[in-house]
Order: structure tokens, then C-alpha cells, then sequence
């Protein structure tokens, strides 16, 4: 039987395969220094003023200050998100298209920036007679990408689009950088880090959903496992757009991801300067998982985190809500944030899955 430590050092083996080695500009990679550093990541009902000193987060508008800064620590690892220069319009193309009992599937692409397309299956269920919710429907690290979320390969757990497309939601499942038919260089084309890329084409992807005449613009949701779990929470904490969140077996605190060993997290699949930078130490990084699932607030976000996941230790998971709550009942919303907790590894199994779809239908049906 393979442990689930084989199996996280397996993961991440893939990602190193699929990505390859990247080289980095020193230069490049300074921060600014200009933004507040927290050493404490697990209280956020505090923020730093302009002077540096600790001031308390008593209202909504403080809070608002301590998330701007969350964001803006995210970019000095993610770096910069893409402003007006890089938006085009989407020229959706479909080149394949299949009815299936329920709904019409349909392989397309569509451009996200200059001279970038990306690939995707959108899903639309049979005879609708309204506007639909929609997801954005984001895979794991699995060669297929999109195709697993679409049914058409992988897991039966992670047919999610597929699933939901059945539930009468418009499902959407694009593909992530160098997975799939998607083989392009994030950093080639200026990128500091693959997870921008993705931030990137994920809220783009939105746009997507918001342009489709089958689509109520006001409920679109974003759900996804493990490499989708954590791409979940960061499209949606740079997109108020989506306004609930599903992410299975996506993130832990980092002091607790393999022990603080953050080389997971540096190579060219994620984020490089956790590495060149910060030296994958998790005591120097600028943002940590407490504050993304905080930054979230009031949103909806279920969460998926197995008792036995290797790479995502579930203790960390518990730590995370447990600093998010308190943002949570500020905005007296303490519901709206749920976590299960399967007995299973690194899974999304079908009574907890059943669990987030009627979580996403009590919020965007």
C-alpha cells in the first residue's frame, strides 16, 4: 500500500515533471517592502497603520484594511495580477460539441490575453427555462486536467463539473498552464508565478460565465480539488465576482504542509519566489491560508479536508478556520463557513460531495 507521504512526494514529482526547472532574475524578484508585514497569521482582528503600529479590527471598514494588505502580500509572491493591457476580448471558439442525456458538452478555447487561448469543456443542462447558476470548475494535477472535472476521464469523486452540470448548474472547466492541451510558459510571457497565470485565466474564465445567455451573472460559484482546491481560493479572493466557494483537499497553514517543508510550494507550478525569496521558510512568508480563508468573508466556502490527507494535514485545515471564524461572525455570517472532515485520504468522496452541492444550491439556487 502506498502511504500518503509516497503520495505527496509522487504529486509533487509530477508537477516538477510537467513544469521543469525555471531560472529566476534576483533582481526581479525584490519586493517592495512597502507593505505591512504580519508575523501573526492567525489573528486577523488586527491591522497595521500607516505608521506600522497595531491597530484593532472593531468594523467591517478595518477589516477591509487587513484584507487589502493580505492581497497585496499574496502579489509579492504571486506577483503583480494583470491589469487592462492584458484583456481582450474572449472569441470563444467551439471545436467540439456533444449532446449527452442531460446536457450538451462542448470542447472550446478561449482568449485570455494577447496571444493566449485556453482550453476548456463548458458544460449546459437540457431545456433550461431560466437563467442557471453556474461553477468554474478547476482540476487537480492530473494529465487530463479539464477533462477529469468534465467526466471524461480520472476519478469518478472528481467528475464535479459533470455532476454539477446534471444538478442544472452551467459548468465550466478551463484548463491550468502545461496540463491538458495548455502548454504554455507562464514566465515566458511575464508571469512571476504559475498561480497568477491561473488567477489570471480563472477570472477570465468569469468573464466567460457572464457573458453566456444561460448564465444568472449574480450566482456563479468556483469549486475544485486538491491543485483546483487551492486555485479555488485564489481566484475568489481576487474576484468578488464568485460568490461561493467549494475546495477539497486544497490547503493547510503552511507551518503544517509536510512539516514546514514548502518546496511543494516553490516550484515553477506554483509560486518560485517562496523559494528565491523567502527561502521556504513559512516564519518569513508574507500571507499564509488563515488569511485567504479570512479574505473570503462574508462568501459562502465549504471545504473538504480528509482526516488522512498527506498533503494537507488536517490539523493545519482546523487552525485556518479557526482564525477565519472571528472575520466570519464580524460579518455575522459564522454559517456560511463549513468544513467536513471524511474519514479518507486525499479524496473528495460522494456523501461529501452531495454535502457541497446542497451547500452551493441553500446559496446560488
Amino acid at each position: 500500500m502506498i502511504s500518503t507521504q509516497q503520495t505527496a512526494r509522487f504529486r509533487l514529482l509530477l508537477l516538477y515533471l510537467t513544469f521543469g526547472v525555471v531560472t529566476t532574475n534576483a533582481h526581479a524578484m525584490e519586493t517592495k517592502g512597502t507593505v505591512p508585514f504580519y508575523e501573526d497569521k492567525t489573528n486577523l482582528l488586527v491591522y497595521l497603520d500607516a505608521k506600522g503600529d497595531s491597530r484593532p479590527v472593531r468594523s467591517k471598514r478595518d477589516w477591509q484594511k487587513r484584507r487589502a494588505h493580505i492581497l497585496e502580500n499574496m502579489q509579492l509572491v504571486m506577483g503583480q495580477r494583470p491589469g487592462k493591457e492584458r484583456r481582450v476580448p474572449l472569441d470563444v471558439q467551439v471545436l467540439e460539441e456533444g449532446r449527452l442525456p442531460r446536457f450538451i458538452r462542448k470542447k472550446i478555447s478561449f482568449a485570455v490575453e494577447p496571444a493566449d487561448r485556453v482550453p476548456a469543456y463548458l458544460l449546459i443542462p437540457n431545456n433550461l427555462k431560466r437563467k442557471a447558476p453556474a461553477m468554474l470548475c478547476l482540476h487537480q494535477t492530473i494529465a487530463i486536467g479539464k477533462g477529469e472535472p468534465a467526466g471524461i476521464g480520472g476519478s469518478a469523486n472528481l467528475h464535479y463539473a459533470q455532476e454539477l452540470a446534471e444538478r442544472g448548474y452551467v459548468a465550466l472547466a478551463p484548463e491550468y498552464p502545461r496540463f491538458g492541451d495548455y502548454s504554455i510558459d507562464a514566465y515566458a510571457m511575464g508571469y512571476d508565478s504559475a498561480s497568477m497565470k491561473g488567477i489570471w485565466n480563472h477570472m477570465r474564465a468569469v468573464d466567460l460565465l457572464q457573458s453566456l445567455p444561460e448564465v444568472d451573472d449574480r450566482r456563479i460559484g468556483v469549486i475544485g480539488h486538491s491543485l483546483g482546491g487551492h486555485n479555488s481560493l485564489f481566484v475568489a479572493a481576487f474576484d468578488k465576482r464568485i460568490k461561493a466557494v467549494v475546495t477539497s483537499c486544497g490547503f493547510t497553514a503552511f507551518p503544517k504542509y509536510l512539516g514546514g517543508e514548502l518546496t511543494g510550494w516553490s516550484h515553477p507550478g506554483y509560486m518560485p519566489r517562496i523559494a528565491t525569496v523567502y527561502g521556504k521558510n513559512p516564519a518569513k512568508m508574507p500571507f499564509d491560508f488563515t488569511e485567504i480563508l479570512g479574505s473570503l468573508a462574508p462568501r459562502p466556502v465549504f471545504i473538504n479536508a480528509p482526516l488522512h490527507d498527506g498533503n494537507f494535514e488536517v490539523t493545519g485545515v482546523r487552525d485556518c478556520v479557526q482564525a477565519a471564524i472571528p472575520i466570519y461572525e464580524l460579518y455575522r455570517s459564522s454559517q456560511s463557513l463549513v468544513a467536513a472532515h471524511p474519514d479518507c485520504g486525499h479524496d473528495f468522496p460522494p456523501a461529501v460531495r452531495e454535502e457541497a452541492y446542497r451547500f452551493l444550491d441553500s446559496f446560488l439556487r
